[in-house]
């Protein structure tokens, strides 16, 4: 299973805030972690409007978590951004299959989608960020 990059690029994001003591720009964050400015920006709009983070337009704007990291569950964000339903063909509501209740794909894939989810339920940004001082200088050996 492979998480789509919105989905990367988010806990990514979120992680850089959380370890950060200072609100991020998109561009900050873009060119530290050498991903796509235009791909990131539509991230950060999907993590406002989701209510995961808060932003500040003009020159000295950026993004600052809404809430504390300890309570943004990852399994949640992961719920929010990703397609799940197109995970396999058949789990697409959407889609016909010719089998489709005749073998045991779909129940196999729900369930262990089911436990991939649970499991990340046990985690939130603060536990993924670890040492908030060591991510800040990987990302910018400057600080």
């Amino acid at each position: 299973m492979q998480l789509s990059l919105q989905t990367d690029f988010a806990l990514r994001t979120l992680m850089a805030l959380a370890a950060s003591d200072e609100q991020l720009s998109v561009d900050w964050i873009a060119t530290h972690h050498g991903i796509s400015r235009n791909h990131l920006a539509k991230v950060a709009q999907r993590l406002q409007t989701d209510g995961y983070v808060t932003t500040t337009r003009g020159r000295n704007g950026g993004m600052r978590l809404a809430r504390p990291a300890n309570s943004i569950n990852v399994g949640e964000v992961v719920r929010r951004l990703e397609n799940f339903q197109a995970f396999v063909g058949c789990m697409d509501p959407r889609t016909s299959c010719a089998i489709n209740g005749l073998c045991g794909l779909k129940p196999a894939l729900t369930v262990a989608l089911e436990k991939f989810l649970l499991h990340l339920d046990g985690f939130s940004i603060a536990d993924i960020t670890g040492n908030s001082k060591a991510m800040m200088r990987r990302l910018d050996p400057a600080l």
